[in-house]
């Protein structure tokens, strides 16, 4: 059976505050581990008022501790932000706490806007560094050497799945090179999906971490009891897409009755032809399309994003994708 995991932005939302939304981010990761979601991953970004897992390994363990045998991670923790000895600490102290439950995907993206990076003590070159410091990342986890001079602690000689994640090409030649399963964002950038998926499986190279290739891939999520009700809810994250571009990001906003009257009509293109993968609609509408997603890309996991206003309707989305999921695989 294909498994089905949960990508959380642990939206702010508008009215509210991080904390609440830290809240609904533990209280998902406990009925997702009810419904038999596989893993539940966190995701880095900064600056962003509607997003509230910056300090994302925080906010894992806080999600670890709420649950007891979903898998917690990142996808993903943006590595040029960081020193690879630090997030070898801080996923070594995770997996310490929480053993066989810990997941540390990375992207080479700053998740960011530019002065803000700069906040960050960024390089503005780290992104092209990304391979060697996966490499590096990857030698902290090794079990240290006699009189080795600095090491990971905790981290060395634990077992902490490494993913390599990304939006483009590259990512997929990363994960492919070094043996390591592979995440696409198809849930925002959809361009290179299938490519992405191609250059992995071909050129992947059997590893220590990893036999065969292993690929999953993000796709926005929307349903509820009706399709008209879907759009509605659909349209908090439209709002945000917009916003995003606009270059006035907010906290996630309730949604609307009627896009049109919010969007240009080049916006609504620009929404539609990034979003064009998203699967929105009733149980019968959401399950024809993720059952053509995974048939079209034969990834082996899918995870679900739903950037959604109200909690309870967000809960009842994933509550609806995990029903479909077991009656997919009873039919199959």
């Amino acid at each position: 059976m294909i498994e089905f995991s949960v990508l959380d932005l642990s939206p702010i939302l508008a009215g509210s505050d991080a904390r609440q939304s830290l809240h609904n981010s533990r209280d998902l990761a406990q009925h997702a581990e009810k419904w038999g979601y596989k893993r539940y991953w966190l995701a880095e970004h900064h600056n962003m008022p509607g997003i509230a897992s910056s300090a994302t390994a925080v906010a894992i363990g806080y999600v670890a501790e709420g649950t007891k045998t979903i898998r917690v991670g990142s996808g993903g923790i943006m590595l040029p932000n960081h020193a690879p000895l630090m997030i070898a600490e801080q996923f070594g102290t995770l997996e310490s706490l929480y053993p066989g439950r810990i997941d540390l995907g990375l992207g080479r993206a700053p998740g960011t806007d530019q002065r803000t990076a700069q906040a960050l003590r960024r390089y503005f070159n780290a992104a092209d560094n990304f391979p060697q410091d996966v490499q590096e990342l990857m030698a902290w986890f090794r079990p240290a050497i006699p009189n080795q001079a600095v090491r990971a602690v905790p981290g060395a000689g634990l077992d902490v799945p490494i993913w390599i994640l990304g939006s483009s090409l590259f990512g997929a030649q990363v994960a492919a090179a070094f043996g390591l399963p592979f995440g696409f964002a198809s849930h925002f950038a959809p361009d290179y999906l299938m490519d992405a998926l191609k250059i992995y499986r071909e050129e992947f190279k059997p590893s220590p971490y990893l036999s065969k290739s292993y690929a999953l891939a993000g796709i926005s999520t929307f349903a509820a009891d009706t399709d008209e009700e879907a759009r509605r809810l659909y349209s908090s994250a439209q709002q945000q897409f917009i916003n995003l571009r606009r270059g006035t990001p907010t906290p996630l906003q309730p949604p609307i009755d009627n896009m049109d009257e919010y969007w240009t009509p080049r916006e609504k293109a620009q929404v539609l032809h990034a979003q064009r993968r998203a699967v929105v609609g009733s149980p019968d509408t959401v399950q024809r399309g993720l059952a053509a997603f995974i048939e079209e890309t034969g990834v082996d996991e899918v995870m679900i994003a739903s950037q959604i206003f109200d909690h309870q309707a967000r809960l009842h989305s994933y509550e609806i994708v995990a029903s479909l999921r077991d009656g997919m695989a009873a039919a199959a």
